[in-house]
């Protein structure tokens, strides 16, 4: 009788809000000597419409950017837009019911903003930033069925859904919900919690805060969009408070 080798899966994934830190926590994440790493941040596999559109996925393609001769405790990978885009949640859950998922959730005005300035920057979006979230009901509307990747300023920050669409298809204890602001001020500490919720051991790290690179601002937010922005974002911060027990008041300052 033929045996089959049991396929090595990745054991976690990075996601979370576009421009909320999961850059430095990939940074952090491949020090760890008992974490391997994709070769590259943002594998885009799970938001690819192109790979899902087959009637067999290959998810070989998908696990061969991981170096599993390095034998390292785990394997994990970091593409921000897996918590975002909906389609995800379900293709993760079909690969590996019992991953782990680590989501970092940012101010979603300040994240709006930073989001734009990002677009304005690569020239993706002409847009001053208070037409570009005004219009983006319209704007969107060019990618349906699926999500705008570019103009979705504030329904990228409507987190209180992505929280709740993950939480259908995963246990809490497979969960990880952490604040950009929190994590922004005490990497040290939240790297120490997320070591633990992964499973290995955190005193084999040694801590040195990792600097990312700043985009120069092309403009900044005014009182008017500041305003129209809480505005659109209030109730659902108030249910992501609700849903993770957490005090979000500074995001609406």
């Amino acid at each position: 009788m033929q045996l089959f080798k049991r396929r090595r899966k990745i054991d976690f994934i990075v996601g979370g809000t576009q421009k909320g830190g999961t850059t430095a926590l990939d940074y952090y994440l491949r020090k760890h000597p008992q974490i391997g790493m994709a070769e590259s941040k943002e594998l885009h596999f799970f938001d690819n419409e192109g790979v899902f559109s087959n009637a067999k996925i290959r998810y070989s393609n998908y696990e061969n950017r991981f170096d599993f001769k390095s034998k390292k405790k785990i394997y994990g990978e970091a593409t921000p837009i897996y918590i975002y885009w909906k389609p995800s949640c379900d293709r993760i859950w079909e690969y590996n019911p019992n991953i782990k998922l680590i989501f970092i959730l940012r101010n979603p005005i300040t994240r709006a903003f930073s989001h734009w300035n990002m677009e304005f920057d690569k020239n993706s979006d002409k847009e001053t930033f208070s037409n570009a979230i005004r219009n983006e009901s319209n704007r969107i509307k060019e990618s349906l069925p699926l999500q705008h990747r570019v103009y979705s300023y504030i329904d990228r920050g409507l987190y209180s859904e992505q929280i709740k669409r993950y939480k259908r298809y995963f246990p809490d204890n497979q969960l990880m919900f952490i604040k950009y602001e929190e994590f922004n001020t005490n990497q040290e500490k939240i790297l120490f919690d997320i070591f633990n919720f992964l499973g290995v051991n955190p005193n084999e790290f040694t801590f040195e805060r990792k600097t990312v690179h700043k985009r120069e601002k092309h403009s900044h937010i005014s009182k008017e969009d500041n305003e129209y922005l809480q505005s659109r974002f209030k109730y659902d911060i108030h249910k992501v408070e609700e849903i993770l027990g957490w005090n979000c008041s500074d995001w609406l300052e």
